[in-house]
Parts: C-alpha cells; sequence; structure tokens
C-alpha cells in the first residue's frame, strides 16, 4: 500500500530536497544560516562596527575631555579645519614614506628569502622556522628591542661601527635625518616573515614540471622566473602587497615605541597625530575627524585592491 505524500513525517523525519524547494523551505534555510552566522556577527558588531560608528558621530562634535559642558553638534568643522591643519597633511606625507618605504622592500627581501627557502636545502625546515621568528613577537618587544640596537652609547650598532673604524657611532632614533629612515628598517624586518611566509605558499603552487620543461628548453633561472614562477605567483604578490601597504599606513604601536612620532614630528604617522590630539590635548571630536580620514584613505585603497581582484577573477 502506499503511503500518501507528507505522510509518516515525524520527529525522526529528514527534509528531502523537494522540501527545500518549496516556497516556505528556502525561508527556514535562510533563518537557519543566519542563527549559525550570528555568534560570530555579534562580536564584530560590537567590538568593529560599533566602536567605528560611534567614533564617525564623535568626529561631528566639540567632544573634549576634562570639559563640563555638554558635547555639541558641530557638522563638518571639523573636517574643515583637518582641511587648512598642515601639520596634519604633513603627517600623512609622511606616513606614505613610511608605509612605501616598508612595503616595496619589505616585498623584494621576502621574494629572495621565499625563493632561497622553496630550494632543497639542508635544514630547511630549520631555516624556516628561524625566518618566522620575527613575526611571533609582540610589535611592542620589537620596538624595545630595537631601540637597545640603536642605543647612541651602549647599542649594538654603534659598538659594531666603532669596531670598524667607521666613526663614534650615531643617535639614529634622535637624529632628523636618520629617524625615519632606521624606524623603515625596523619595519622591514619586523613585517618580513609574513610577506616571506605568504610567497613562499605560493611558490609551492608552481607546477614543478612547468620548470623541468623550460630547463629542457635551454632556459636560463632568471627567464624560468620571468615565464613560469612570477605568472603563478603574481595574484598573491598582489594581495600581499596591497594588504602590506594597508597594514603598514595605519602602524602605530611600532613606531610610538621607538620614537613617539619624534624627533620634531619627523616619525609621526597619521595615526600618532590623532593619539596625541586624543590623550595628551583631549580633542576627541578632532582626533576622531583624523581618523574618520584616515579610514577613508585606507577604504578607497581597500576598494581599488578588491576591484582588480574581481575584475581580475571575470576575466579569468
Amino acid at each position: 500500500m502506499n503511503t500518501p505524500t507528507g505522510a509518516g513525517k515525524g520527529a525522526g523525519s529528514v527534509t528531502t530536497v523537494a522540501d527545500v524547494r518549496r516556497p516556505g523551505g528556502n525561508r527556514a534555510a535562510g533563518q537557519g544560516a543566519w542563527f549559525l552566522v550570528l555568534p560570530a556577527l555579534i562580536p564584530i558588531l560590537v567590538f568593529s562596527v560599533g566602536p567605528l560608528l560611534y567614533g564617525v558621530l564623535l568626529a561631528f562634535t566639540d567632544a573634549q575631555s576634562g570639559r563640563t559642558q555638554a558635547t555639541r553638534w558641530t557638522g563638518a568643522l571639523n573636517f574643515q579645519d583637518l582641511l587648512h591643519d598642515t601639520l596634519f597633511w604633513e603627517s600623512f606625507r609622511i606616513g606614505l614614506v613610511w608605509a612605501v618605504g616598508v612595503t616595496v622592500p619589505q616585498f623584494l627581501l621576502a621574494l629572495g628569502l621565499a625563493l632561497l627557502l622553496s630550494q632543497d636545502l639542508r635544514l630547511r625546515g630549520l631555516a624556516r622556522a628561524l625566518a618566522i621568528v620575527p613575526w611571533a613577537m609582540p610589535e611592542v618587544v620589537v620596538g624595545i628591542m630595537w631601540r637597545l640596537v640603536y642605543n647612541p652609547d651602549a647599542g649594538i650598532l654603534n659598538e659594531t661601527l666603532r669596531d670598524l673604524g667607521l666613526g663614534d657611532g650615531h643617535d639614529w632614533l634622535s637624529g632628523l635625518a636618520t629617524a625615519l629612515p632606521a624606524v623603515i628598517v625596523v619595519g622591514v624586518w619586523a613585517g618580513l616573515p609574513q610577506t616571506t611566509v605568504a610567497l613562499l605558499a605560493g611558490l609551492q603552487n608552481v607546477p614543478r614540471e612547468l620548470h623541468e620543461a623550460a630547463a629542457v628548453d635551454g632556459a636560463g633561472a632568471l627567464r624560468r622566473f620571468r615565464a613560469v614562477t612570477w605568472p603563478s605567483l603574481r595574484p598573491v604578490a598582489l594581495a600581499i602587497t596591497a594588504l602590506n601597504l594597508i597594514w603598514n599606513l595605519n602602524s602605530f604601536a611600532l613606531v610610538y615605541v621607538l620614537t613617539g612620532g619624534g624627533p620634531g614630528g619627523k616619525t609621526r604617522l597619521p595615526s600618532l597625530f590623532a593619539y596625541e590630539e586624543a590623550f595628551r590635548y583631549g580633542q576627541f571630536g578632532y582626533a576622531a575627524a583624523m581618523g574618520c580620514v584616515l579610514v577613508a584613505v585606507v577604504s578607497v585603497l581597500l576598494a581599488v585592491f578588491l576591484a582588480d581582484r574581481l575584475r581580475g577573477g571575470a576575466d579569468a
């Protein structure tokens, strides 16, 4: 005897494909998906989206620390003041120099290191482990360590220069001409491991057969890199370079520990400038406006990168 459609469905019944295709089935599946995403979505809303929206609202007020009067809505006054704040735009110029100055050599050094670590070398596993040691160190620890290296009296750098007869040393982090280059060197060293790991992972996906075929055809190492390695590595290289540029533009802790933005503001990045306005001078509304400008610039960079990636995926 045939069982009528829908009969026999009890507590232990299983939803079939036909059930999902019914009008109510898609709605139920969508609601179930939201419940699964909700535990991960709540922390993002509370700790990321919420503070971001509050910061945007704060940028349109005259919020200050220690004032007894109520905070007032000032509209775009803070942004108008930013347009004429030469110190802020100078910090943006320094931030761009820092971001590019760290990202470009970081990528070139990481590419060379990744190519080296991809070879069949002795103790390759140990070398790979040592290469990511700086990545495991907090930025504050890295900053303190390099301050000791740059110490004008007992730092290892000046001691080495004295031993080699190359001078009596230099106060690297306090010199107007040397502070920013010295900080850039630390930034390159600190971010080198993550770029190396990303490029090394990309190199593992390059088919070995293509290298062997190119070698048989008489292609040298440079020719094989240009014709075989780079086309496969290019998407990973573009992704990690774009992310590094954004991360470096948002840098704070490393430079703050090394120089605090000095000397004379020569290493004052936009994030450091906003921090000083908020927590040294108490201008929370003005600092929030600086943060909004920085977020807008980073968002534009991220949008350009994502648009390029989506366009590249569509072309593929």
